[in-house]
């Protein structure tokens, strides 16, 4: 009798795509120097690279995009260094040739990722949470949203939308929040008209365990927490 053959259990799997720009400024520039004080600027100079895929005036032209940013900058260099992602091809042909160190460098992201992967990770994020709140009659309203200001309540953000090793988050990836390096970043802001725009940032790095390819294919393409048209919410990963 011939024995049955085996049955195979299939490794969840989901492959993520993506191009990167990447682009060294000149932060002595004046093109560059009023990115880094205006988080407004900062967008229109990011979503500068992508005319023309969508029709103007579209509300969500960044989501479907699928543009997200980060950047970071070396005073003592005068170099800031932006990292776009983005699901159509980038422009950045009308940015000022005194503007930039180096010609725009493109990098295709083509990644599979399975499940029980450990990734290593950058990401800034925006870490807030709702403040909870009482009406005038001790009913629970809607709380406004406050950032965490120390690294213990980052890492707290982090278990919430990551998971932790009990608990996957909606990230679809577990991390060991203890494990974590956590940096307090400046808070970027916009003047007027948009002098309520405060952006809290803090930058983590370290490993996590895919438990749900694609959950985390999702949350690599449309990015984690708030503030992700300020340059927070991308997850990038090596």
């Amino acid at each position: 009798m011939n024995n049955p053959p085996q049955a195979r259990t299939a490794t969840a799997q989901a492959r993520f795509i993506a191009t990167h720009s990447v682009l060294t400024l000149d932060a002595r520039h004046p093109y560059v120097a009023k990115s880094l004080i205006d988080a407004q600027d900062m967008h229109r100079t990011v979503m500068s690279g992508f005319k023309g895929w969508v029709d103007n005036g579209s509300a969500d032209a960044r989501a479907q995009m699928g543009v997200l940013s980060t950047w970071a900058v070396d005073l003592k260099a005068a170099a800031l260094v932006l990292v776009v992602q983005s699901k159509v091809a980038a422009d950045w042909s009308h940015v000022p040739r005194g503007a930039l160190r180096d010609d725009p460098h493109f990098i295709t992201v083509d990644r599979t990722f399975r499940t029980g992967d450990t990734v290593g990770f950058r990401s800034v994020i925006n870490p807030t949470y709702g403040k909870r709140q009482f009406g005038p009659s001790g009913e629970l309203v809607r709380g406004r949203r406050v950032a965490h200001t120390k690294p213990d309540g980052v890492r707290k953000w982090c278990a919430r939308h990551f998971g932790d090793s009990h608990t996957p988050g909606p990230v679809g990836a577990t991390v060991d929040p203890n494990s974590l390096s956590v940096r307090l970043l400046p808070t970027v802001s916009s003047p007027a008209p948009h002098t309520r725009l405060k952006v809290a940032r803090a930058e983590l790095r370290g490993s996590l365990s895919v438990v749900d390819p694609t959950a985390f294919v999702t949350a690599l393409g449309t990015g984690i927490g708030h503030a992700r048209a300020y340059s927070c919410g991308l997850i990038l990963t090596r």
